[in-house]
Formats: C-alpha cells, structure tokens, sequence
C-alpha cells in the first residue's frame, strides 16, 4: 500500500481538504509538508506525538518535512477550542521553550540525511520583520470578518469573549502556510483535528493570494477514558520531557490503557508493520488478561521517547514493586516508582521508633491503630515485614542513605526520606 493507505489503515487520517488530489501529490513525488508547534510548554506531550510521528512516517516514505516552531503564534496563544484565553508569555520564556522544542522534535525526525532531511523553522523570523500595517494591507484583506467567524475555534467562544488577539490567530497560522509554500515550495499541512479552521485558513490564503492549491490533513486527537483530550491544559498531560513525566509514569500509562483502544494506539504510535500488530491483535484476543497488546505498547513508546535503557529502567521498577522486592531496586529508581505516593522527611528530632514514625508520616491515624497493624502484620519495611512494637529504624533501613519504604497492607505506600 502507499503511504497515504497506510496512513489511513493506521487510523491517522482524520480531515483531508481534497483526498484524490492529495494521494496524487503524495505518490508522484516527493511533496514538502510542514507541521507547526506553538511553545505554549517547555515540552512537548503525548498530545503532539500523533502528528510528529505522522510526519516521521512520511519523512520515511520520502517526502520532506519542515517542523515549524512558533516563536510568534505562541505569543498569541491559540483559542481552538479553550474555554478561556490564554495567558500571554514573555518572549523570553517563549525563546527559552521553543529551543526546548527544537531539541525533542530532533529525537523523531531526521535532520541530518538525505535529500529530504527535516528542516527546522521558526516562524517568529518572518513574523518579527512584518510591520502591522504590511499584515493588514498584504494578509488581513484577504480575509472576511464572516469568514473568520464561521471557524468552530471561533464560534466557541464568542459568547464568553474572545479577544481581537486571539481572533487573528487562524490568520497568523494561514499566513505561516504562505510563507512555507513561497520559500521552500510546502503544499501540504498536517496537524491535529481542532486546527482544522486555522490550517484551512493557509489554504485559503494560497488559493486568494497566490492562485495557488495547498492540502491540509488532520489526525485524529487522541482523548482519555473521559474522553477529555491529553494537553497540558486539560490537566492530564503526559509529558516527552522525562523530568515532567518519568518513563516509569509513561510506562505505566499505556500499560493501563483500556482493552478496546490498545491495538488501535499500536498502529498510531508505534512503527510495528501492520502484519506485526495483526498477530499481536490475535494473541491478546485469544489472552486478554495477559495484557500482551499493553505491554507492546509501553515497551514500543517507552523506547522510542525515552530509549531501551530506560524502557528496561521503567520495567525493572514495574516488576519488583508489583513482587514488594524494594531493596532490588535503587533509590533512583524508587523516586521513579514511588513519585506520586506520601512523603515524609524525616526531622532529627523525631522519635524512631517504628510506632512513632507511621503516625507521624499518617500512615496509621493513631498510635493504637499503628500497634494493631504492626502486630496484625501489615506493616513492610523496605519489602520486610516487621511486626515488632519495639522496633527502632536505623541507618541499615535506609536504600542508598536516602530513603525509607513503609507499606501498610497490599497497596498503601509512603517513603521516608532523611
């Protein structure tokens, strides 16, 4: 099959201006496309990773990709579909984050080889040397207050409020198109399905401007089990920056993705062929409770964000927690496994006694329900259970003189640091 077939079969065809003229474009040569990131975060998130590896799999089947940093859109921030506008970042937290974005966006796409090597643009070059009055005169006439009112992003939040800022957005990023298309020969923009009224803006924009044609295709947005998009400003972000989201906590996300959308992720984001996810699509049927389309999944991601290193950190952390075999991992690595569970620092004062510290860290309420779970064996140290009232904790309770792992029955954690 072609690209675009593949593509489609993956499920990463979400909109397409004009199909048949693009699947022309796409297997009579080689088609320049572009993708564009606004710095609203230092990091990308899963949210991005669907059109940065669509743009990897066309880079692969030979077409050039240009990946668009938005020095100036996200100074304007984008009002697709918030409920609210954004906040306005300083141009130094701007550049600081959109070289941040530079750096992560190399990891995926190759910007070293061949004669369709990815190339790194900054639309704030072009943007930064535009005066206000030139905008309006050679862009802004070219659009209709109603045409820009028609746009989904902008109907939203028209009854709240949207600033004149903001409502020129869709213009910024169709004008972004033009430049691409005039400097470098791009014809095609891909992004993800609530960009469509600012990328067909571009389109609109070639077509008045410049007589010309330009294609727009959308991937899907990929959402949680509450059907809430993954962003940073939906709360539920997870991050490529593994000092925002651990690959231990990325390993973990996708283990725990639900029955029903494992194999539909395995074909949006992993390179397996889809033979491959055929067969792992088979297996986990006939076996669902060994969670084989899961564990593919988180060792495939994991991988490609993160590395085979850490992919194998993130599963060695999995396994000897779920075993309660604490002393065989680091302190590192429980920092990892542990991130989100109560943590206690430990005062020279306080008392050591194990009775003391479990009321003082609120893992037993009181100093009588401590002595009844301590006896009751309920009480691990370190993977150990202790069921000794008089137990004082020492320097040899401690993994790597840094911390100490207190378990109260199967599933209550809480470190103990010092």
């Amino acid at each position: 099959m072609n690209i675009f077939e593949e593509l489609k079969a993956r499920g990463l065809v979400f909109q397409t201006t004009d199909e048949d003229a693009l699947i022309k474009a796409l297997t009579e040569g080689q088609v320049s496309y572009y993708t564009g990131y606004d710095p609203t975060a230092d990091s990308l998130h899963l949210g991005h990773l669907v059109a940065i590896l669509t743009s990897r799999r066309l880079q692969l089947a030979g077409h050039k990709p240009y990946a668009l940093v938005g020095g100036a859109t996200g100074l304007i921030g984008d009002p697709s579909f918030k409920d609210a506008e954004r906040s306005l970042q300083t141009k130094e937290t701007v550049l600081e984050w959109s070289d941040k974005i530079k750096g992560q966006l190399g990891q995926f796409l190759d910007f070293e080889h061949g004669q369709n090597k990815a190339e790194l643009v900054n639309n704030y070059d072009w943007f930064s040397q535009l005066s206000f009055i030139d905008f309006l005169r050679d862009v802004g006439k070219y659009f209709t207050v109603n045409y820009m009112m028609s746009k989904d992003s902008v109907k939203k939040r028209i009854e709240t409020g949207i600033s004149y800022t903001e409502f020129a957005y869709q213009i910024m990023q169709g004008y972004d198109f033009y430049e691409l298309n005039t400097k470098y020969n791009v014809t095609l923009q891909i992004g993800g399905s609530d960009q469509w009224g600012n990328m067909t803006a571009g389109t609109e924009l070639l077509r008045r401007k410049a007589d010309k044609v330009g294609h727009v295709m959308t991937v899907p947005l990929i959402t949680d089990a509450t059907g809430k998009k993954f962003g940073k400003s939906e709360g539920n972000a997870v991050w490529l920056d593994a000092s925002k989201t651990s690959p231990y906590e990325m390993y973990q996300f996708w283990l725990n993705v639900m029955d029903d959308d494992a194999i539909r992720f395995l074909k949006i984001f992993t390179f397996l062929s889809l033979d491959e996810i055929a067969e792992i699509d088979r297996q986990f049927q006939a076996a669902r409770h060994e969670r084989l389309a899961q564990k593919t999944l988180a060792r495939e991601v994991v991988t490609l964000v993160h590395g085979e290193a850490a992919y194998k950190q993130a599963l060695k952390i999995t396994e000897q927690l779920f075993a309660g075999q604490i002393k065989e991992l680091s302190a590192k690595e429980l920092k990892q496994g542990l991130s989100n569970v109560p943590n206690y620092q430990v005062q020279d004062q306080d008392s050591r006694n194990l009775v003391d510290l479990l009321v003082a860290a609120k893992i037993s309420p009181s100093k009588r329900q401590a002595r009844e779970d301590i006896t009751t064996g309920a009480i691990y140290l370190n993977g150990e259970r202790i069921q000794d009232l008089a137990y004082q904790l020492t320097d040899a309770d401690k993994i790597d003189d840094q911390l100490t792992v207190i378990r109260r029955g199967k599933k209550k954690y809480a470190v103990l640091t010092y």
